[in-house]
């Protein structure tokens, strides 16, 4: 390590731990010493090493002192996406399991020999991979995979892009499912993933779990999204010639719930305003109408807006050890209020508040159409808001609160307080 003349220090996480993602750039001189220590030629080692040819501006700017340079940055920001290596695998060519890391896309995170799900390296967790010995669908999608990226690439387009495309539409869903009543495929892929129960540490195995647990069906959506009879179906629910909007029952989601196990789900995917897939729906409708949405990207199928794209596992468990820290913050409601309930408030928050972003570009056309958009559109967001209303009411009386603080933050009165929690428990 005294070879080069370092700039800057080794990423370190919050806490002060060291980051395993992080990655070692190398000006010129100090690519010729490495090759030298190594005994390989630098143009072996550029095709080895993904960071190899990468410049960095502490680099090419630096002063005092010629010697062989380098610095330390955060591989995901340089080069993509970090994922933990197998160790087992590592110990078949090193002799002894050592931790590896490595660039890896989500769709080739599964070790096939060993049947592991190998996690992402940017986050404070001590996880290297989940076990799939209890869920071979998972290794099969990854198998499947190879066959939606080749008809991507017959079709002209880059499999990460589909990919990309899948895989927010089923975060999307994967966020939403906790309020499905209709979902068992998820939780009892978390519970296997969770090494049986989940409900110990639930959010952090949320977190931890998702990416595995929510692939077979980012590989399916993805196969969905390429084939041109969807894409069709998408057109006629649109009225085709004769312009309409999207209906609630229409045969695209109907035929993609289908696709992904759950005859339910269309109807649910087709009033999702605002999210990931009616924008793809929307794409395919102006691009064959020959219409143009936002500027460069009215017919681009495969644009992933910065709004859709989820949140990642380091991200969440960052949250989620701040919340445990601070005192007061949301420990007290997050022990008292059942995972499931709090994230049907959050999904019933996000879908008014959507519904109500959509709004702002709908005081278009004649008076009568702009204003049946508008009232469509708030009464959806008031009924949203009505219902999250009642089950935060309902969670909070649960938690053991007083009825009149409640009905006084609620603005109602204690009878009417009472008489819309019951309606909310019976049609429960």
């Amino acid at each position: 390590m005294t070879s080069w003349q370092w700039r800057g220090h080794r990423p370190r996480h919050e806490g002060g731990v060291l980051r395993a993602d992080a990655e070692v750039l190398l000006d010129a001189a100090g690519q010729r010493v490495l090759a030298g220590l190594c005994g390989v030629g630098e143009e072996v080692l550029g095709q080895a090493l993904p960071a190899w040819r990468l410049d960095d501006e502490k680099l090419t700017t630096r002063t005092g002192g010629s010697g062989p340079g380098a610095v330390w940055r955060v591989g995901g920001a340089v080069v993509g996406p970090v994922a933990f290596g197998c160790r087992s695998c590592a110990a078949r060519r090193a002799g002894t399991p050592v931790r590896v890391v490595r660039y890896a896309q989500r769709w080739e995170r599964v070790c096939m020999r060993h049947g592991r799900w190998l996690l992402d390296a940017d986050a404070d967790q001590a996880l290297e991979y989940l076990d799939l010995r209890g869920l071979p669908e998972v290794a099969g999608a990854q198998r499947r995979w190879a066959r939606v990226a080749r008809r991507a690439v017959r079709a002209g387009v880059g499999p990460g892009e589909v990919f990309a495309v899948a895989y927010v539409v089923v975060c999307r869903w994967w966020e939403q499912a906790l309020g499905w009543e209709g979902e068992r495929i998820w939780p009892a892929r978390l519970h296997t993933l969770a090494g049986g129960d989940a409900s110990g540490d639930f959010w952090r195995w949320r977190a931890v779990a998702r990416d595995a647990a929510v692939f077979p069906e980012v590989v399916e959506v993805a196969r969905a999204l390429l084939d041109p009879v969807m894409a069709e179906l998408v057109w006629r629910d649109s009225g085709a010639g004769r312009p309409r909007a999207l209906p609630a029952d229409g045969a695209f989601c109907r035929r993609l719930g289908e696709r992904v196990g759950r005859g339910w789900l269309g109807p649910l995917a087709a009033v999702d305003f605002g999210g990931p897939l009616i924008a793809w729906m929307g794409a395919v409708i102006r691009r064959r109408r020959g219409s143009v949405g936002l500027p460069g990207r009215g017919d681009d199928l495969w644009w992933v807006r910065r709004e859709h794209r989820p949140t990642s596992m380091a991200a969440q468990l960052r949250v989620l050890a701040k919340e445990t820290r601070l005192p007061g913050s949301g420990a007290v409601w997050r022990s008292a209020v059942p995972p499931e309930r709090r994230a049907l408030i959050t999904n019933l928050l996000d879908d008014a508040q959507e519904q109500l972003i959509q709004l702002r570009g709908a005081q278009r056309g004649s008076s009568a159409q702009a204003a049946q958009r508008l009232l469509q559109g708030l009464g959806y967001s008031i009924s949203r808001l009505q219902e999250a209303v009642r089950e935060t009411a309902g969670a909070a009386l649960e938690a053991g609160l007083r009825a009149d603080d409640v009905a006084a933050w609620a603005g109602l009165s204690v009878d009417v307080l009472a008489r819309e929690v019951g309606a909310r428990r019976g049609g429960a």
